[in-house]
């Protein structure tokens, strides 16, 4: 096994038992924890009257919401060995506290393209990239829709950890222009907040 090989599997060791990891005893303080802006795993931009938000979404909280009320340590592993495979970002738009799509209401085929746009186009306007300048492929993305019904434009990312993104060390997401005259928006995350990711006490 080669040097760069032994790198890769000591990096998959850490992800998956969260060596160094911070513990919390509840969603609501690992949360906190998250929001936290000096912590680097909320990261924030404002534009031209459109605020963007990006937190990462560590894997125990993936793991919380499958969990039974009655449940064994087994299926916590086998959760977070599920969910540990995968990369889960959080990213909020809204432009004057309100929805993108509410900007867009009062013109009906503005309004159509935003829709289409946000529900199924979003993989060619996001782009991860890593230090080398490697695109990294979105694998999916879940957008819920809530009719003017929310505060913001929510988007769940999902992207698989491969070894081109554990072994840089940061990765910068960039969001192309959605048409509200924000130029490209870019965020810089270090790889080391997906290795040493805070945990749940289960």
């Amino acid at each position: 096994m080669g040097s760069r090989q032994i790198g890769w599997c000591l990096a998959m060791v850490l992800l998956l038992w969260g060596c160094g990891s911070q513990e919390f005893e509840s969603k609501a303080a690992l949360m906190a924890y998250l929001h936290d802006p000096g912590n680097g795993y909320h990261l924030t931009e404002h534009v031209n009257g459109v605020d963007y938000a990006l937190t990462y979404r560590p894997t125990d909280l993936l793991v919380a919401q499958e969990l039974p009320d009655n449940y064994k340590k087994s299926t916590v592993d086998s959760l977070r060995n599920h969910y540990g495979d995968y990369l889960y970002l959080n990213l909020s738009m809204s432009a004057g506290g309100q929805e993108l799509l509410s900007h867009k209401a009062g013109d009906r085929a503005a309004f159509g393209a935003m829709v289409n746009q946000l529900a199924f186009g979003m993989g060619s306007k996001i782009h991860l990239v890593n230090q080398v300048r490697d695109t990294l492929p979105l694998l999916d993305y879940v957008y819920p829709r809530m009719y003017g019904m929310g505060h913001s434009t929510d988007l769940l990312l999902v992207y698989k950890k491969e070894p081109r993104l554990i072994e840089s060390d940061f990765v910068r997401l960039t969001i192309a222009d959605l048409g509200y005259g924000t130029g490209e928006i870019a965020f810089k995350m270090p790889t080391k907040n997906f290795i040493e990711q805070p945990e749940l006490k289960f």
